[in-house]
């Protein structure tokens, strides 16, 4: 495993709970990445992710409560004026389940995975750490600078969208890039979220309001009524709105998201980042295998992106366990080429479902307006389109795994 962020650090623990012998390899060294104190990011951990964090072992290692999300909003409209009051509701009643998900927080996550990680007799971490991959017809060698040369017969590429072993393998990619830019930050507000997401369409770009679980330290003497920011906005503009004091910038969100939760003022630091979508052509090479954002990358605009690394990461898991079960190679063509089947079709969907969402309601069209309006009240009002909207809001796959699997 190359690459120990969230979903390859997760697939390690998932392995090797099952009892296959797995190495990880990342560049950074472990303990900087968690980040002790309050820093404003945290993570939507959809229904559907969190089988694969209980069957890892990381789930009940969490530093912090996970918060659960059991309302989500959907509104349309501008700055300056009102949101449209035709809006799409979701209730997690509706899907008989406990919530749509959680939040969790990013340094909870990673002290929970450190901890894991390192607890795992099956599982060998080198952090920080370089390493050169060989791969060849029957294995793959990975020679750790430092330390010891690994014979494997299957490489996870888990570094990121910037892969290097992707590009090593020349596997092509097709990149469809935004003038926009994601800040990601954290807000303390007067009144409570009670469990309810919102995710604002505005011309710019979407704006998600997440909620978290109370902080005792993300100012000083905690605070209460915490939530998490994901902010889209056209990249000119963003540039000018990160320059801005702490008072400034949390006047730029109380416009985008009103005065229902009273006065809001911004904790922790704020995180910004180009926006892009990613889609490898083969998730597959010679004794290679690529998860999460080496093999695709989506706008944010539905929060699905870190849950289809996961759903990448759990259906890689449950085929190697079953060939380690077996006794088969792990990184045989075939089983490689299962996966592909398995998690490509979910992937473009959602790829071609946030890149026509992103266009759709970043402008200011009145036309266009009048028909997204007109679309979120017709979902509201149409139960099996609703349902459908809720089983991927839990971040199930909007295919059946029969569909995907191609047994």
């Amino acid at each position: 495993m190359v690459g120990a962020g969230p979903v390859g650090g997760t697939l390690a623990c998932r392995l090797a709970a099952a009892g296959i012998a797995t190495a990880v390899v990342d560049r950074a060294p472990l303990p900087p990445m968690e980040h002790p104190a309050f820093d404003g990011r945290a993570y939507a951990i959809a229904t559907g992710s969190q089988r694969l964090l209980v069957e890892s072992g990381v789930w009940d290692r969490l530093l912090e409560p996970a918060c659960p999300i059991l309302d989500i909003r959907v509104t349309d409209g501008c700055l300056g004026r009102p949101a449209s009051s035709l809006c799409l509701h979701f209730d997690h009643a509706e899907a008989a389940e406990a919530a749509f998900g959680h939040m969790v927080e990013a340094r909870s996550l990673r002290v929970a995975l450190n901890a894991r990680m390192h607890a795992l007799p099956a599982l060998h971490v080198f952090a920080h750490a370089h390493a050169t991959v060989e791969r060849r017809d029957a294995d793959a060698v990975v020679a750790v600078a430092g330390g010891p040369t690994i014979n494997c017969r299957l490489v996870v590429a888990a570094e990121g969208r910037n892969s290097p072993l992707r590009r090593a393998a020349g596997i092509p990619v097709t990149y469809l890039p935004y003038d926009q830019t994601g800040i990601v930050c954290a807000i303390t507000h007067q009144h409570p979220h009670n469990n309810v997401a919102l995710e604002h369409f505005l011309p710019s770009g979407p704006f998600a309001r997440l909620p978290m679980c109370a902080s005792p330290d993300a100012q000083e003497g905690g605070a209460a009524n915490v939530s998490a920011i994901v902010w889209t906005e056209r990249s000119a503009v963003a540039r000018r709105i990160l320059t801005s004091d702490d008072a400034a910038f949390s006047a730029e969100i109380a416009r985008r998201l009103g005065d229902h939760l009273g006065i809001v003022r911004v904790i922790g630091r704020r995180w910004h980042y180009p926006l892009g979508a990613l889609h490898a052509h083969r998730y597959f090479d010679r004794r290679l295998v690529l998860v999460g954002d080496a093999a695709h990358t989506i706008h944010p605009i539905a929060g699905q992106g870190l849950n289809l690394g996961f759903r990448d990461a759990m259906a890689l898991a449950d085929l190697l366990i079953e060939a380690s079960e077996r006794g088969a190679d792990p990184g045989a063509p075939e089983l490689l080429r299962r996966y592909q089947r398995r998690r490509r079709p979910d992937n473009l969907l959602m790829l071609a479902a946030t890149d026509a969402l992103d266009r759709l309601f970043s402008n200011d069209n009145q036309l266009l307006r009048l028909a997204r309006d007109i679309g979120i009240a017709a979902v509201h009002r149409l139960p099996p389109l609703k349902r459908l909207f809720v089983h991927q809001a839990m971040g199930l796959p909007l295919l059946s795994r029969g569909a995907n699997s191609g047994q």
